[in-house]
């Protein structure tokens, strides 16, 4: 995909809000969460036509923030909620939202990155940290985030992972052995083996990305390549299976990025760094996905977007665990 641009990309979907989350199925149909403020929010449902219906969540909580979101095999969905009340939500078609898991051991869940599910029913939740607000852990260096699993029986939720430099989207790889982490602030992309009872492991560094990367959604493709977004630069980078790395699209001034990666090295907060990332053209990207009836096309989710933006892959993707769904 030598010399793709910004540019040359399509795009999907009308009035989208913060479409950070996209999600792919077999049928056609994708699905981002919608965020659109003062705590209005759910999930934006385009059909295989184009045409865009808003699942607005009813009787949200205060600035409900809806950011990682899946697909139920009912087409019902749950939500992580990065406002300020944390949290992960079940919503209905009809915009019923019914609490799924506020806690943990006793503790309110802080504001919640990312909620997976896996092929043996577990449900897998990816806070970046404990801090509120958390622009307190969005340094250099710094790592309190975790994972947490519960059953898909209801059972209780439980951190199998700590430490973690502001965890972002936690996926299980197409083999259901891993559990891979984009880690943000660390720049890396992690996995940890998968226990029978859900346990994970010690964890492992899939990679480790050069300046102004900073990992946020991720996928794999069939050849078991992992493929992953950054915010600030609005890059998509492949790992290939051997450990190689590709930067295949980047949208970024080449001034403010490398004022950004100075002064991110030097210490400073990486918020204000990062957001520079919502000036371009993709919008800070935040998400990815294969699609497409043969699972060659990419789908992009951002954070100041108000479409799902999509480009041909050179390679497949591997099937996600909804795509049936």
């Amino acid at each position: 995909m030598d010399g793709f641009t910004p540019g040359m990309l399509g795009g999907v979907g009308d009035a989208l809000a913060r479409p950070e989350c996209v999600l792919t199925t077999r049928s056609g149909d994708l699905y981002v969460s919608y965020a659109a403020g003062n705590g209005v929010g759910g999930v934006s449902h385009v059909d295989p036509s184009g045409r865009t219906r808003h699942i607005v969540a009813k009787d949200a909580p205060d600035a409900f923030l809806p950011n990682g979101i899946a697909l139920l095999p009912d087409r019902s969905f749950l939500i992580a909620n990065l406002g300020p009340g944390g949290g992960v939500y079940h919503l209905a078609d009809d915009g019923t939202l019914t609490p799924r898991l506020l806690e943990i051991d006793g503790t309110p869940l802080p504001p919640t990155n990312f909620v997976g599910i896996d092929r043996s029913g577990r449900i897998w939740v990816t806070v970046s940290t404990w801090q509120v607000p958390r622009e307190k852990m969005m340094f250099k260096g710094r790592g309190d985030g975790f994972v947490a699993v519960m059953d898909g029986d209801g059972g209780n939720a439980r951190i199998v992972a700590e430490d973690i430099d502001f965890t972002n989207e936690g996926v299980v790889d197409p083999t259901g052995a891993w559990l891979y982490v984009n880690e943000t602030m660390g720049q890396r992309t992690s996995r940890y083996p998968i226990a029978p009872n859900g346990d994970l492991g010690a964890r492992e560094v899939v990679a480790q990305y050069g300046p102004g990367t900073f990992p946020d959604g991720l996928t794999f493709d069939a050849e078991g390549g992992v493929w992953i977004v950054s915010v600030c630069s609005n890059r998509v980078v492949r790992t290939h299976a051997d450990g190689r790395q590709d930067i295949v699209l980047e949208d970024a001034d080449p001034d403010v990025l490398a004022d950004c990666i100075a002064r991110f090295d030097a210490g400073e907060c990486a918020r204000p760094l990062i957001d520079t990332g919502g000036k371009r053209t993709l919008g800070n990207l935040a998400s990815i996905a294969f699609g497409g009836p043969d699972l060659s096309t990419i789908y992009l989710g951002t954070l100041f977007g108000t479409r799902i933006v999509h480009m041909p892959a050179p390679v497949k993707g591997a099937e996600p665990v909804h795509w049936t769904f």
